[in-house]
């Protein structure tokens, strides 16, 4: 029997449950193991049932059941950490992810801030209690930023990585670009179609492809970056004479996050860059995402998605679940 809590039950930490619920036969079937969803808690509510938490439940949570003695108590093998984000304090997530890896429990976290602003401790109290610390959903969800370089790409020395990161902000230049419509209606259009926050700054100022960046610097690539190393620049300042100008020559703006390994220094930022439309990156439209890869031996890779939030963010996270259950089966039977 494996047992899970979910921290943090906003949109993504509800869809993450219910999928992992839905699946409860696949589980039982594929690895042999019952999965059990035993807390879920909120910043101030929650739930536990040592039997496992039916979907009917979840709608409604109990004061006061909440916080790191609540989660530890409810005897969860695996913590999936959905909480807001925030990668200049870590929190709330920091204290839940830390609790867990020290105790010897696997985490799967989908937050980003924790990674970004700890990063580096919270690798080392995996690595000390042999707890796994799994990452995808923190990494641009769907897209397979995390598996891309961690598997497909074992072994390669990664020259370059290029990615389209943020979907907000992709969408919002597309809609500049595409449909000539402002930076203002175009965001206005986004946050009431619900997938632009009510304040896009970390979006649009670049700072959540930065975040995303950092991520799969430090813990795919080995680096030991901090935001500070980056340059940071968003799409708000974006002006009507650049976008007739890259219309003109025919090249399609992306928000995009960078690394550069060369001759052992790194080069990383965020920025605007054009495109031409022979190269992939200019036809990833909309919501969607992509990144490339550029390597020594395989060359360039090129992987694009576009899910639908937040089911999208909870599969990834979902799919880390898996990567545990699946190894710790081959490590010892599961019960």
């Amino acid at each position: 029997m494996l047992k899970i809590a979910i921290a943090g039950f906003g949109g993504v930490g509800r869809a993450t449950a219910n999928l992992l619920l839905s699946r409860r036969h696949r589980y039982r079937r594929i690895y042999g193991t019952d999965v059990r969803l035993v807390a879920v808690c909120g910043s101030n509510s929650g739930l536990y049932d040592a039997n496992g938490l039916e979907a009917d439940r979840l709608n409604t949570l109990e004061p006061a059941l909440t916080g790191l003695d609540f989660v530890a108590a409810s005897g969860a093998d695996i913590l999936i950490e959905a909480g807001p984000s925030d990668f200049r304090t870590g929190g709330p997530g920091l204290a839940y992810i830390r609790s867990a890896l020290s105790d010897g429990r696997d985490a799967i976290v989908i937050s980003k801030g924790a990674l970004v602003h700890s990063g580096r401790e919270l690798r080392r109290l995996a690595t000390g209690s042999g707890a796994m610390l799994k990452i995808s959903g923190a990494a641009a969800a769907a897209l397979p930023t995390i598996d891309l370089l961690d598997q497909s790409l074992l072994g390669c020395n990664v020259l370059k990585v290029e990615g389209i990161l943020n979907a907000t902000s992709n969408y919002l230049l597309d809609a500049m670009t595409m449909r000539g419509i402002g930076f203002e209606d175009a965001l206005q259009e986004a946050q009431a179609g619900g997938f632009a926050e009510a304040d896009p700054r970390n979006d649009t100022e670049g700072w959540d492809t930065a975040a995303k960046l950092l991520i799969i610097a430090n813990f795919v690539l080995g680096l030991e970056l901090a935001m500070d190393d980056l340059s940071v620049e968003g799409i708000q300042s974006v002006t009507p004479r650049e976008l007739k100008a890259w219309a003109a020559d025919g090249l399609a703006p992306k928000l995009v996050g960078s690394l550069v390994l060369e001759k052992g220094a790194v080069r990383a930022g965020v920025g605007i860059r054009t495109y031409p439309p022979s190269d992939p990156l200019a036809h990833v439209g909309g919501k969607s995402k992509a990144i490339r890869v550029t390597t020594d031996a395989m060359g360039e890779t090129v992987s694009m998605s576009h899910g639908t939030e937040p089911l999208a963010t909870a599969a990834a996270a979902l799919k880390d679940f898996e990567h545990i259950v699946s190894t710790r089966s081959a490590d010892r039977p599961l019960s």
